[in-house]
This record gives C-alpha cells, sequence and structure tokens, in this order.
C-alpha cells in the first residue's frame, strides 16, 4: 500500500541489513526523478535517492513495464548510466515474460533481491485505481510471470504500491493487487506451494 516513496525507507533499513541489494522493479515510471515542486522526496524519486545512497546494488537491477509520457527525450538515460537493465513495456507487448525472468535470475544470482511493484506497471484496463494510469501496459499474466519467475531469487522483502481507492471504481485494482502480493508472499525463501 502507499505510493511509491514507502520503498525508500523500507530499503533503507534492508541495506542497513543486507548491504546493496538487487532490485526487480515493475512500474510505468522510473521513479529515479531528481525534485518535484523543489522537494527530493516523493513518489517519482525513491530510486534516485537510493542510488545515491548506495542502497541499490545498480548491476542487479531491472525496471519492467515502463512507458508513458516523459519531459525528457530520453528517460531512461539515468537508469542505463547506472547500470540498471530497462525494459521498456513495448518489448513485453504480445509474449510470454518467462525466458526475460529466466534472464533476469541469472542476473540476480544468490544474492539479495527486493521486488517492488507498481500496480501502475499493470495496463489501465485491467488495474485503473491508481493515480498515474499509463496505457499500453502490462497484463496481469504478465504480472504473476514476472513475480513466480522470481521463485528461487533470495528474496528479502517486496512491495506493491500505488493503488488508488478512490480511482478503484469497480475494486478490481485492489482484487488484482491483493493476489499478486499473495503471490509475492508465494516465491519468498523457504516458502512451501
Amino acid at each position: 500500500g502507499g505510493d511509491h516513496t514507502i520503498t525508500y525507507p523500507i530499503l533503507q533499513a534492508v541495506a542497513a541489513r543486507h548491504g546493496p541489494v538487487g532490485l526487480v522493479h515493475v512500474d510505468a515510471h522510473t521513479d529515479t526523478g531528481d525534485t518535484a515542486l523543489g522537494e527530493k522526496i516523493y513518489h517519482g524519486t525513491p530510486f534516485r535517492r537510493c542510488v545515491e545512497e548506495g542502497l541499490l546494488d545498480c548491476g542487479r537491477v531491472v525496471q519492467i513495464g515502463l512507458r508513458g509520457s516523459s519531459y525528457d527525450p530520453d528517460p531512461y538515460k539515468y537508469c542505463r548510466d547506472q547500470g540498471f537493465r530497462v525494459v521498456p513495456a513495448e518489448e513485453c507487448w504480445r509474449k510470454s515474460l518467462v525466458p526475460l525472468m529466466g534472464e533476469v535470475r541469472k542476473q540476480m544470482g544468490d544474492k539479495p533481491v527486493y521486488i517492488s511493484f507498481d500496480i501502475d506497471g499493470l495496463d489501465p484496463a485491467y488495474a485503473p485505481g491508481t493515480g498515474t494510469p499509463e496505457i499500453a501496459g502490462l497484463t496481469p499474466a504478465q504480472a504473476l510471470e514476472i513475480i513466480r519467475g522470481c521463485k528461487g531469487l533470495n528474496i528479502v522483502g517486496c512491495d506493491l504500491v500505488e493503488v488508488a481507492p478512490m480511482y478503484d471504481v469497480s475494486g478490481n485494482t485492489a482484487l488484482l493487487g491483493a493476489n499478486l502480493l499473495f503471490e509475492m508472499l508465494c516465491v519468498l525463501p523457504r516458502v512451501k506451494t
């Protein structure tokens, strides 16, 4: 729950225990902005703050489902410059993400990994109840492939953020979010499914 700002203090605590962690980040947006309205901490900046504080093992960060409008002609440059693997939504259209997740598992290895899932990574046809919807996103089946594809990783934490009940008239976004969180619990180490 909450907006993506919550991931920043969580990763501070996780890194204090485990050192810099890998990150599987599903989102429509990179969340690596520097400021908004003069503020350095808001839902579009958590991963830049994490990079600055050395909380992430940048060679083990993958961002999946990125898309949408931007104020920058190359909105993924900062991420790539840090060593993140960037997987825009259009690279996911009309296909299974099982092969991608095989590559991600190799990239993550056996070191600690955190999963951060912004519900706006999914297309608003499936998850309209969010504050920053972007068209042409991932499907629920692809979301399951991503999460289930994390099974076997050394997952040390996870979150699902940006569900906004006031925009979720049907309740479908909350249902989808709850199911995705359940799936994340099922892929945690030592969980028998």
